[in-house]
């Protein structure tokens, strides 16, 4: 069975996002792991909004580049890209059980705050994958929210770069 790892930049007090929607506080100066990281997975799961945002991403920065996409919607109707599977509806386990069930390599579960907080109230993800930036954001949007109930993780793999930023990889127990 195909892993969902949730994989994400994360300010060190919780955010995902600065106050204006913006992440030019990320890391971009190295790899941080990503290359091997791109290695383990060929589709990527992702909310509208994140969708959106990455759409206006250009080049080796773009997270949707040589995957296979399944965007979470309940308001798009139609995607553009040849590899971008439209998901909606509120059959979201038996769909992602079909996906995590077919052949393949891992899966990315990228984003956003609302799709992260959904696959965690239903148990749905196996790797949490954090990169902890050593900046204090004060306010924008946090990574968990939402969350129903505790989540009880245990650390499988820690690494720390040289500019600060903390790699953590964790499992649910």
């Amino acid at each position: 069975m195909r892993k969902i790892i949730l994989g994400v930049a994360v300010s060190l007090d919780g955010f995902i996002e600065g106050p204006n929607g913006e992440f030019d506080w990320c890391f971009n100066d190295q790899d941080y792991g990503m290359s091997d990281f791109f290695k383990r997975i060929d589709a990527i799961f992702i909310g509208r909004k994140s969708y959106e945002v990455a759409k206006q991403m250009e080049g080796q920065n773009n997270p949707l580049t040589g995957v296979k996409t399944y965007v979470f919607s309940n308001s798009i109707t139609k995607l553009d890209g040849k590899d971008e599977i439209l998901i909606s509806g509120k059959d979201l386990e038996k769909v992602v059980d079909k996906i995590r069930n077919s052949s393949g390599k891992d899966i990315w579960l990228f984003g956003g705050a609302v799709l992260t907080a959904e696959f965690m109230n239903r148990n749905l993800i196996d790797e949490y994958w954090l990169a902890v930036h050593p900046i204090v954001l004060g306010s924008g949007k946090p990574l968990f929210q939402h969350i129903a109930s505790r989540k009880s993780l245990s650390l499988m793999q820690s690494k720390v770069y040289d500019t600060g930023l903390v790699s953590l990889t964790y499992s649910p127990t």
